[in-house]
């Protein structure tokens, strides 16, 4: 396939590794100049992973030019609205996921699963901890607030906080730490115990894969797709 890599940075450059390996052909915009000299007839695929300002005009100027796009950009959410609706009216492709690793996705998986167990034990609170790269713009992560919300599903909190604490809520402790991937940390903790789930990523190649993989997958598909489409796929295959 002929894959238009939407922004170049150190994850773009990573995806590319990961396709030219598995014999696809790149094409790469890391700005709305380069963007707009691309021929969208030729881009069979976009993965998109820019900067929160540029995200939603990427991904739009992909649906209107009738190319499948998946986006891994965080921080823009306040426009996914518009951009479902646009690709509902396009009858186009989107695909978004906070984190693209196999392995953080049954990791939300496992702890919304986890936090319905545990909201019948009162006497423990949940926290979340989430540690990134000192270059990352968002906070909390997307990854993080996702987390929240699969935890929040199954608790009586109804909202989350970072790096406050507040009664009925959530609360998000970020850090930005060296050249750290991405760690996430679930935490319970009652006067007496400690229950820890814990989700270490080693290196950029996990998230680098799982787009990939999506990439490939996402060319046969149409609407607005999420992880759960995917894993469900994989699982029932």
């Amino acid at each position: 396939m002929k894959i238009l890599l939407l922004g170049y940075g150190k994850m773009g450059k990573t995806i590319e590794k990961i396709l030219l390996e598995r014999n696809h052909t790149t094409v790469k915009a890391d700005n709305i100049e380069e963007r707009d000299q691309i021929l969208p007839a030729e881009i069979d695929v976009a993965i998109e992973f820019s900067m929160p300002s540029a995200a939603a005009e990427n991904i739009t100027w992909c649906l209107n030019n009738n190319i499948p796009v998946l986006s891994g950009t965080t921080g823009w959410l306040d426009k996914a609205d518009k951009i479902e609706k646009l690709c509902q009216s396009k009858k186009g492709t989107f695909f978004y996921a906070s984190n693209y690793s196999i392995g953080v996705n049954l990791f939300f998986q496992l702890n919304e699963k986890f936090a319905q167990v545990m909201s019948k034990f009162e006497q423990y609170s949940v926290s979340i901890e989430e540690i990134h790269h000192t270059m990352k713009l968002d906070s909390p992560s997307g990854t993080a607030i996702t987390l929240a919300e699969k935890i929040m599903a199954g608790t009586k909190n109804k909202n989350w906080v970072e790096n406050v604490e507040e009664e009925g809520k959530l609360t998000i402790y970020s850090k930005r730490e060296g050249d750290v991937p991405g760690t996430h940390t679930v935490l319970y903790k009652s006067i007496e115990d400690s229950i820890e789930l814990k989700h270490t990523a080693h290196s950029r190649q996990g998230f680098a894969m799982g787009a990939v993989l999506i990439a490939e997958w996402l060319k046969d598909q149409k609407g607005v797709l999420s992880m759960k489409d995917f894993l469900g796929e994989l699982m029932n295959a």
